[in-house]
């Protein structure tokens, strides 16, 4: 018989092995989903399919396997070890993926695992393209020894020379302990899920045995507790399917590297529209809050706001809308939440989302009402100087335009660090509400009269005439007009079209920047 006629029986031999190879990966995929769907969870690639697009999902590497032989390793060698990798689209445009499988050896990192996460990484940052990781894991595999935790700092190498390039974003749907928390802390943005994801360096176990302190999973590293009290989450989900749909609609925000605008959305929402609701949404009264999350929603498109760190340091609002389709960044001081001041948290938060937007050309509007920043020992021991110096630093480093509206209280340094004309704000508006000064009238005039005051036979109403003059004088968007740090003063249902005009106005900005290797931030 001639090598041609024998080729055909070698071809369907090979055929037969791949067919084989693929039941049996088919097999532990059904066993996979038949495990995590007992404890209510979606199986690694049950998670990646629901993430993007129908049919896009395109998996690499699934015949890959762990080479250790420590410890009866060599016994049990699961193909794809314990991640899923690939890469498929999400309303089209095309992101990289992983998703580790917490039913193979609890989703620890060893070497094949780590060494698939970083090639996905690498073909992110080739193409240009997001990567989404989803964490689910027990941390190191601890039969491999040192090798496992090289692994991680492999991973950890990627995350930092992807920073600010691509878009990272880390979704926790389950553990994740120890040094592999590090990975989603350099990230972007951060999901969790209520109930069932959980980040924490070392767990109630070892916190007991150290420290004698009792503390459960979910106070200890709960989506919540991540979410408003730690602030290292940027979202918290009901649960899977949620996070999973939250995810996409993030990255439509978003571009898909640093080089890209943001893709826009075509409009619905007239540009030219004004609501007139906004004429009365600042109260009279001056220390009356009021909810900064409505004037946002009555000035973007449809009322659309997708809000960042919600439950974290909640007197500054920061988030992600468009504006006549195009994705912009909103940080705002928050009335009804601590008066709106900065502090160290609110400082912390500003700072990352501006920077954040700044990396990926997202720009910024700024809704300015704050009295000042936080006083109080808590604040200055705890380094409000030094957290509200990144906030500063953040907003003057920015190229992208950065547009502000001054609502109501802009006093003192709180007023040059929410994006004024000083540091570098391109366009500057205020409604006539504005009270731009070094500080309120009350203890401007404690100050400036305090002799006069005690002086007076009728002390409160000496100082109540001596307010309403330095209202009068100073406590007014029209001082700082008049030597143009504000560039216009607009009846507040003007908002929308103007900043809608000025952004276009700006779409073509450039900023020449000194060359140097970085700047020293003040972290």
């Amino acid at each position: 018989m001639s090598r041609r006629e024998k080729a055909p029986q070698t071809y369907e031999k090979k055929l037969a092995q791949l067919n084989e190879l693929r039941e049996s990966v088919g097999r532990t995929k059904r066993e996979t989903e038949r495990k995590q769907h007992e404890r209510g969870r979606y199986s690694a690639r049950e998670r990646l399919e629901r993430l993007l697009d129908p049919g896009s999902f395109q998996e690499l590497d699934t015949f890959t396997r762990h080479r250790t032989i420590d410890f009866e390793m060599d016994k049990r060698r699961p193909w794809g070890d314990a991640v899923v990798t690939g890469h498929g689209t999400i309303d089209g445009r095309r992101v990289c993926v992983f998703s580790q499988d917490f039913t193979v050896f609890g989703g620890s990192l060893g070497e094949v695992m780590a060494e698939k996460i970083c090639k996905v990484m690498d073909l992110a940052a080739k193409i240009g393209c997001p990567v989404i990781g989803i964490n689910d894991s027990g941390g190191a595999r601890i039969q491999e020894g040192v090798v496992s935790l090289g692994g991680y700092g492999e991973v950890f190498m990627r995350n930092v020379n992807c920073s600010g390039v691509i878009p990272q974003i880390s979704l926790i749907m389950g553990p994740c302990a120890g040094g592999a928390v590090y990975s989603p802390a350099i990230t972007d943005f951060i999901y969790m899920v209520r109930q069932s994801s959980h980040m924490f360096i070392t767990g109630p176990d070892v916190i007991r045995g150290v420290t004698g302190e009792e503390v459960e999973f979910e106070a200890l590293g709960g989506a919540m507790t991540h979410d408003s009290t730690s602030g290292v989450a940027h979202f918290a989900c009901d649960d899977e399917e949620q996070c999973l749909q939250d995810a996409r609609y993030l990255v439509s925000f978003l571009p898909s590297n640093n080089l890209e605008t943001t893709p826009r959305v075509l409009p619905t929402d007239d540009p030219r529209r004004m609501d007139p609701e906004l004429d009365t949404i600042v109260p009279d009264q001056p220390n009356k809050p009021y909810d900064m999350r409505e004037v946002v929603r009555r000035v973007v498109d449809d009322g659309e706001f997708y809000e960042v760190h919600e439950h974290f340091a909640t007197n500054i609002v920061c988030g992600l809308c468009r504006l006549d389709g195009h994705a912009i960044g909103v940080v705002g001081n928050q009335p009804a939440s601590l008066a709106g001041v900065l502090d160290i948290n609110a400082s912390v938060k500003g700072a990352r989302f501006v920077r954040t937007c700044d990396a990926f050309n997202i720009p910024l509007l700024f809704l300015t009402d704050v009295p000042g920043f936080l006083p109080g020992t808590d604040q200055e021991w705890g380094g409000i100087i030094r957290h509200g110096a990144k906030l500063l630093y953040a907003i003057a480093e920015a190229t992208v335009p950065k547009i502000t509206i001054i609502t109501r209280k802009a006093y003192g340094g709180a007023y040059v660090v929410m994006a004024s004309k000083h540091i570098g704000a391109d366009v500057n508006f205020a409604w006539p509400t504005a009270e731009v000064a070094v500080m309120g009238p009350e203890g401007a005039v404690s100050i400036i009269y305090k002799r006069d005051i005690a002086g007076s036979p009728t002390p409160e109403a000496r100082r109540e005439r001596l307010e309403d003059d330095y209202r009068a004088r100073f406590a007014n968007p029209y001082s700082a007009a008049e030597r143009g740090y504000v560039d216009d003063v607009i009846v507040p249902h003007e908002t929308r079209p103007k900043v809608i005009a000025a952004l276009e106005t700006l779409r073509t900005k450039r900023v020449p920047t000194p060359k140097r290797k970085h700047g020293n931030i003040p972290l």
